[in-house]
């Protein structure tokens, strides 16, 4: 930004002069300092030390303090209360207003010194605007003046005793010197105020008084006393300091600076409407100028400034004294108001002649409002519109200056362009060291634009998405790009100017553009594009940018004749240029370095540059030009190391000739002859013909003697002039013969699609790879031998790569191979030949060890190690569980290493291996894995016992190893064994429930089944299995818990007499077992079930199709899920079986509340009917006390019979009585009883709810009794 005015281009914040810190004399030791002036900062004092003055530390501190506010920048968006502080002297003058003192008569129709009115003004007659203007405001007139003043202080009288009075005489003279000193001092503040005022300029004063002062009662008539007599302010005019701190020097500086921003921004809105005004009074007058006579270029006019220049002028004023204020929008406003009337200036050459000084001021001025406005723009993160109206700048100024003759073909065009571009690239540098951060500029998703309901996108909407680079605004080392492009461009045209005639280079500026340094200046802008890329490579493709911008920088170094430098540069581009295939950059590239090379005279870097151009040739004239360059290299100087040759390493540039290798057969076994064609071509737009290539060295896999073709021209009978030439070198030999193979000889000149074909055959005793490792072509010739190595199969762009096989030259015809990878072969052994049978009784049982036989047998020649794995593959059957055993190991996914030995040829060897499943029955499958590897016959390194198991992964790590694997996959059917059905039966207790306040209840070994009862468990199990089941035994394992425990069972006594027995499909054992029951109040209220206390094991064995019996399984069946009793209220009869005629028989009713909350009322009738054959003793009709929760009543009778046979017993009827309130007449309830709800009565003898449950998770749903008339036996 140096080629501007930095008055035009800085951010203007309100001004604040400081008067009266001016530094104490140095001490006279030292020498007189030259005089400085108001407005110039002195460096800081020493430090003080304890026998200098307080204040003077005071004053050089706050000078300290308040120049370290705000410093003068061009990016500063933060918008604080900050001044800019200039220190000044105290005597300071401020520059008139007019020419003309203010008592003159003709001071009303003066002008200012810098208006274009005035004669005298290097504005006159039709300046826009100058720097002073801006420098006036900024450096000579301040919005604020701050005058720092010493507070008188009398010396204190030091009393000799504390209890003297005071001198009435010493505190008269004290007051009379302190009003003199206060006078002097208002005096001085008036004088200055006067000045201030003149200008409209707000004064403050700061009193600076020691902390003594401030306690002084005093201090304030004195200070009201010194602003009434100074005429300054009541507001913010009068400050006292004392010696404080560092920290609080900064508070004050901050305080003082929110007290005077407001009067400073009234100050600027006062010039702002003064200019407004002016401004107003010009854009009246309507333009009816009539343009004089056309003057010739160059020459200045007397014409006055036009109504335009005017408003330019007073807008940009305007807009000057918004920026002072923070007003940045209106700022904008004005700016862009003044930018919009000086493009209608320039538009006409009659306003703005080209070349001429008002014309240059314009431009310049131009320039500065539109780094304005762009970084306005920047300061609101308005990317898009700064770039918009940077580019539309440069836009207009380019077409204008096609209409001034400074066109794309003149220098000045192109230093305009590039000094803004730099402008804004320095601009952006700036901000993004404060807070200015970039957009990403990456477009929009095409998902995004699409309609939700999936319809295409139209053309319209696709082009929308993109974004044009122009567009976006970018980090500033692309700009400091392109300005370095427009020097580059601007020196083109110089140096095309200064060959022609001298009429032309007597142009304007061609003698300042001479002293121009263009080239340390394209080097200055490229290494900061370099370094700002540097910076943001975020991508891969700008790191590509950052390595072209280092190639300008190379080639600039090039046309600065710093050879040297520019090599340096080269070889770290080349690198990535040859890795990363760009081609079209990486020639250019190759060609400066060659003229560098050339300057420098490196030989050596010059032939090996020559060789890798010849591989970018583009056709055959270039490269025939290149092998001439190269040739004449050879002929006019020798390699720096004759005894070394050059290797020229092309394994990641272009090669010299086209390869291709092809085997026959993409394997072969150990032994056998694979046969392979290589073919060496060059393209169509090469020729080699004059390249002295000497000899081809072809390099095979580790093992084999290179292949050396001799170069030997064509001789007279053969056929020189040939597309396909083919060379034979038979079978290659291996390293390990004596005889060493002979040199073959070949026509190694190539013209324009030429192909050579080495063909031959190669074989291994090992297994392995077999390929190409390199081709090495050599040039030899007067003392040069230059190696290029080459890969197999590489090939120019402008060729093919197709794998071809040739089968016959007159005529010429190819075969294609049909294989993706034709350029090695794999040797491999022979396959095992091994026989795998798998034997089974198919389908598994569930818990059986189901027997899989294995039985591998070698019918090869060889001896064989064989190992098997197995895999059991996880199976998609629900609650299904399975493992597999084989020889000491057990897994449920994968066993390796099973190790079966040495196997002889014609030996057979067995394994058994075993399947388990378990939970549901389903297919289960299995993967079994024999690998072989084939062994001497006399070696054995471990004996079967220690041998370490080996493994497939293990085997095939070592390639040499002759090894084989089989794979098998089985799918074996799993069934059922047994299957079981559980009959359960619940039954009430008849014991006695426990008092409610028995203590007994809460220890642990409690067991209370009068609510829960007995459940009666009838299970039946069936041989489901379809062959017959061997059952060894079948045992009940109690788990008894807290809510229920087996009483007995009936297998406890008969089991040794039924087992072991034979039990064919359909068969069905069954056993009976009782469980108590005990639940708890929170299973009763949940309904919650009980789990049940234990489980059934039966042992059972396969009965084998030939009478053997397999091993023996053991399956297990959780006993059912017991319900618990959902009883609320119940009565249980308990009547006996038979009864004497004519003697008395008891029977018992139980009333039980089995509810948790609610209390029972129950009343019990008997209802005898005279046919009834008994005669009762006992209660007939009555109500039982309340039946709280949890509680029973026993009611109990006589019954004589007094028939023989089976005699109904008397009914016996329970009701649950409710009590029901009734209204009455009198507004008084009454409550009454209302017949409620019969209770069940339950005869205990036929007590029997059943449910029937397929296994111990199944849910089961009890059948409740039907409630009939009881009976008795009546026995004579």
């Amino acid at each position: 930004m140096n080629s501007y005015p930095h008055e035009l281009l800085v951010q203007l914040a309100p001004v604040m002069f400081v008067a009266g810190l001016d530094l104490p004399p140095a001490p006279s030791t030292s020498a007189p300092s030259a005089p400085q002036s108001p407005g110039q900062t002195q460096s800081p004092p020493p430090t003080p030390t304890k026998t200098q003055d307080p204040f003077a530390s005071l004053v050089a501190r706050l000078r300290d303090a308040l120049q370290s506010q705000r410093k003068v920048s061009i990016w500063a968006p933060e918008r604080t209360k900050q001044f800019q502080m200039i220190l000044v002297g105290k005597d300071v003058r401020f520059p008139p207003r007019k020419l003309v003192p203010p008592e003159d008569l003709a001071y009303a129709s003066a002008h200012s010194p810098l208006s274009p009115l005035t004669p005298s003004s290097p504005l006159y007659p039709d300046g826009l605007i100058a720097p002073i203007w801006i420098r006036k405001h900024t450096a000579l007139v301040p919005s604020v003046f701050v005058l720092f003043l010493r507070l008188f202080e009398a010396p204190a009288m030091h009393a000799r005793s504390p209890l003297d009075p005071p001198d009435p005489e010493h505190e008269r003279d004290k007051t009379e010197e302190e009003r003199r000193r206060d006078n002097e001092l208002s005096a001085e503040v008036a004088a200055r105020k006067k000045t201030t005022n003149e200008r409209g300029i707000k004064l403050t004063v700061v009193l600076l008084a020691t902390r003594r002062m401030l306690d002084d009662p005093s201090l304030d008539s004195r200070l009201t006393f010194i602003r009434r007599q100074s005429g300054l302010d009541s507001r913010a005019a009068l400050f006292v300091l004392s010696p404080v701190s560092t920290s609080e020097l900064n508070d004050f500086a901050r305080s003082l600076q929110d007290a005077l921003y407001e009067t400073a921004v009234e100050y600027y809105t006062s010039h702002s409407k003064r200019v407004r005004r002016k401004r107003n009074r010009h854009s009246q007058s309507v333009s009816s100028y009539n343009p004089p006579p056309v003057v010739s270029m160059g020459v200045a006019s007397t014409r006055p400034l036009r109504p335009e220049g005017w408003t330019v002028r007073y807008e940009y004023k305007m807009a000057c004294f918004a920026e002072f204020r923070g007003e940045d929008e209106v700022a904008l406003k004005h700016y862009q108001d003044a930018y919009a009337t000086l493009m209608i200036m320039f538009g006409s050459t009659a306003i703005l002649p080209p070349r001429t000084k008002r014309w240059a001021e314009a431009k310049v001025l131009a320039d500065a409002i539109n780094v304005k406005i762009t970084k306005l723009y920047l300061y609101n993160h308005e990317h898009s519109l700064a770039l918009s109206h940077h580019n539309s700048h440069m836009r207009r100024f380019a077409d204008f200056s096609r209409g001034w003759g400074i066109g794309e073909e003149t220098f000045e065009y192109w230093s305009w362009m590039a000094r803004q571009h730099r402008v804004l690239a320095e601009l952006l540098e700036q901000g993004s060291n404060s807070s200015l951060t970039f957009p990403t500029n990456s477009p929009p998703s095409l998902a995004a634009g699409a309609s939700p309901a999936g319809t295409p996108v139209d053309l319209d909407a696709v082009r929308a998405l993109g974004l044009n680079p122009s567009h976006a605004l970018q980090h500033p080392g692309h700009y400091y790009y392109m300005a370095a492009r427009c020097t580059e461009a601007r020196r083109e045209r110089f140096l095309a100017n200064e060959g022609m005639s001298q009429g032309i280079n007597a142009a304007p500026g061609y003698a300042n553009e001479k002293k121009a340094d263009h080239l340390t200046s394209i080097l200055e802008l490229y290494t900061k594009s370099y370094e700002v890329f540097k910076k943001y490579s975020s991508t891969t493709s700008q790191g590509r940018l950052t390595l072209w911008i280092a190639y300008r920088i190379a080639h600039t170094y090039y046309e600065s004749e710093k050879f040297d430098v520019a090599i340096r540069f080269f070889e770290r581009i080349a690198k990535t240029y040859r890795k990363e295939k760009w081609k079209h950059m990486l020639r250019p590239l190759l060609s400066t370095w060659y003229a560098c090379a050339q300057k420098l005279g490196d030989v050596e870097l010059m032939a090996t540059l020559l060789v890798e151009m010849i591989g970018y040739a583009q056709n055959v004239d270039e490269s025939i030009t290149l092998q001439e360059d190269l040739l004449a290299v050879f002929k006019s100087s020798v390699p720096v190391s004759a005894k070394r040759p050059l290797v020229v390493d092309l394994k990641e540039s272009d090669p010299l000739l086209d390869t291709m290798l092809v085997f026959w057969t993409p394997e072969v076994r150990v032994g056998e002859e694979a046969g392979f064609q290589l073919s060496l071509a060059t393209p169509t737009n090469m020729d080699l013909s004059a390249l002295p290539i000497d000899s081809v060295t072809i390099t095979f896999s580790n093992g084999y003697y290179p292949v050396v073709l001799q170069h030997s021209p064509p001789t007279d009978d053969q056929v020189a002039d040939t597309a396909v030439r083919l060379v034979k070198v038979g079978k290659l030999m291996p390293e390990d013969e004596d005889e060493e193979p002979e040199e073959i000889s070949a026509d190694l000149r190539w013209k324009p699609g030429e192909r050579l074909v080495v063909s031959g055959s190669i074989s291994s005793e090992a297994p392995g790879l077999l390929t190409v490792v390199s081709i090495t072509v050599v040039i030899a010739q007067n003392g040069w031998t230059i190696e290029m190595p080459h890969e197999p199969c590489v090939s120019h762009e402008i060729s093919t790569l197709v794998p071809r096989w040739l089968t016959s030259l007159q005529p010429t015809r190819f075969i294609q191979l049909g294989r993706n990878d034709c350029s090695s072969v794999v040797v491999r052994h022979r396959p095992h030949e091994l026989t795998v049978s798998l034997s089974h009784q198919a389908p598994a049982l569930l818990d059986e060890e189901y027997p899989i036989v294995i039985d591998i047998t070698n019918v090869d020649e060889r001896h064989l190690d064989v190992i098997v794995d197995v895999l059991l593959q996880p199976t998609e059957v629900d609650q299904a569980a399975q493992h597999i055993i084989f020889d000491d190991q057990r897994s449920s996914g994968l066993i390796k290493g099973i190790r079966l030995g040495t196997i002889a040829p014609g030996v057979s060897a067995t394994k058994t291996l075993y399947l388990v499943g378990s939970g549901a029955p389903g297919d289960r499958t299995l993967d079994i894995s024999i690998q072989s590897t084939a062994v001497q016959p006399g070696v054995t390194s471990k004996g079967d016992d220690d041998a370490e198991p080996r493994s497939s992964s293990s085997l095939s790590a070592h390639a040499a190893v002759d090894s084989c694997e089989k794979l098998q996959t089985i799918v074996i059917p799993t069934s059922r064994a047994l299957t079981i059905t559980y009959d359960v039966a619940y039954r009430r207790s008849k014991n006695a429930m426990p008092a409610l306040a028995d203590l007994s209840t809460v220890e642990d070994d409690f067991w209370d089944d009068s609510y829960g009862g007995v459940a009666v468990v009838t299970t039946k199990i069936e041989c489901s299995a379809p062959c017959g089941l061997v059952v060894e035994s079948l045992k009940l394992h109690r788990q008894d818990n807290p809510l229920a425990k087996v009483l007995d069972c009936s297998s406890d006594k008969s089991s040794d007499d039924m087992f072991p027995d034979e039990y064919l499909p359909g068969d069905v054992i069954c056993n009976v077992s009782r469980i108590s029951l005990s639940p708890r109040e929170e299973q009763v209220l949940g309904n919650e079930n009980i789990t049940g206390p234990g489980d059934y094991e039966v042992a059972w064995r396969r009965i084998l199709p030939a009478g053997g019996r397999g091993r023996q399984s053991v399956t297990r069946f959780a006993l059912p899920t017991l319900m618990t009793p959902q009883d609320e209220l119940i009565a249980l009869l308990d009547v006996p079986s038979f009864a004497k005629l004519h003697a008395s028989t008891p029977i018992h009713l139980t009333v039980r509340n089995r509810h948790s909350s609610r209390s029972a009322n129950v009343s019990v009738t008997l209802d005898l009917d005279p046919s009834d054959a008994f005669v009762v003793a006992g209660l007939r009709n009555g109500r039982l006390p309340i039946l709280l929760p949890g509680s029973e009543e026993k009611l109990s009778w006589k019954l004589i019979p007094i028939e023989c046979g089976y005699v109904k017993i008397p009914r016996i009827k329970v009701m649950n009585v409710r009590r029901a309130a009734l209204p009455s007449q009198g507004g008084v309830s009454t409550e009454v009883d209302v017949e409620g709800e019969a209770v069940m009565v339950i005869d205990v003898r036929a007590d029997w709810n059943a449910t029937r449950a397929q296994s111990a998770d199944d849910s089961a749903v009890a059948i409740p009794q039907q409630d009939g008339a009881s009976t008795i036996l009546v026995l004579p």
